[in-house]
C-alpha cells in the first residue's frame, strides 16, 4: 500500500480527554455559584434538575459517535517509521487553546441559567466533561484489547475543530501499545520509581 510522507500524529484518546478536567471544573465551579441563587424553580428543584441532566449529558456524550470511532479504529493502517508522534502535552494544550472561548461560553451559560435553574447548567457541564473521561476510557479499553494505540492525523484534526472522530478525519493510524508518552485511554503514562 503506499504511503503518505510523514505526518504529525496526535493520540485519539488524548484528544477526546482534554476536554474532560476544563467542563468538569468549570461545571463544579459554576454548580457550586448557581447554589447560592434561588433562582425561578428554588434550589431544590435546580439541584434535582442538575443531577439528571449530569447523568443525561454523561450517558450521551460517553456513548455518542461510538460507532465512528469503532469503524475508524477497524480500519487504522498502521503509522510509518518517519510519523511523528505528539506529546501528550501538546495534544491537551492545542485542544484547549483551541476550544477556550467554548469553555468560557459554556461557563458563562451555565451560571445565566443558575437565575431560572440552580445549579443544573453547572451540573450539565460537568456531566459533560465526565461523559469525556468515560469515552476516553473506552478508547483505552479497545486499545488494550487490540495491542495498538490509535492516532490520528494532525492536520486532520485541525480542519475538524479538534474533533478526532469528525468528517475531516478519513481514517486513523495505529502503534504499538509502548509507543508516545500516554498511557491507553490518554491519561499519562506511570512510569516505574528508580531505585
Amino acid at each position: 500500500m503506499a504511503r503518505e510522507g510523514a505526518q504529525g500524529l496526535a493520540r485519539v484518546a488524548v484528544v477526546v480527554r482534554a476536554g474532560a478536567a476544563p467542563m468538569w471544573w468549570l461545571g463544579v465551579f459554576a454548580a457550586g455559584i448557581g447554589v447560592l441563587v434561588p433562582g425561578l424553580t428554588g434550589r431544590r428543584i435546580g439541584v434535582m434538575a442538575g443531577a439528571a441532566l449530569f447523568i443525561i449529558g454523561a450517558a450521551v456524550v460517553a456513548y455518542g459517535r461510538r460507532r465512528r470511532y469503532a469503524a475508524l479504529a477497524g480500519s487504522a493502517v498502521r503509522a510509518g517509521k518517519h510519523d511523528i508522534l505528539q506529546d501528550r502535552a501538546v495534544s491537551v494544550r492545542t485542544w484547549r487553546r483551541g476550544h477556550r472561548w467554548w469553555l468560557l461560553l459554556a461557563f458563562l451559560a451555565a451560571l445565566g441559567s443558575a437565575f431560572a435553574v440552580p445549579a443544573a447548567g453547572g451540573m450539565l457541564l460537568a456531566g459533560c466533561g465526565t461523559g469525556l473521561r468515560l469515552k476516553a476510557a473506552w478508547l483505552g479499553r479497545r486499545e488494550q484489547a487490540g495491542d495498538a494505540l490509535l492516532w490520528v492525523r494532525v492536520d486532520w484534526l485541525a480542519a475538524g475543530g479538534g474533533r478526532p472522530a469528525g468528517k475531516a478525519v478519513r481514517g486513523y493510524r495505529s502503534t504499538g501499545i509502548a509507543a508516545g508518552d500516554a498511557a491507553p485511554g490518554g491519561a499519562r503514562r506511570r512510569t516505574a520509581a528508580l531505585v
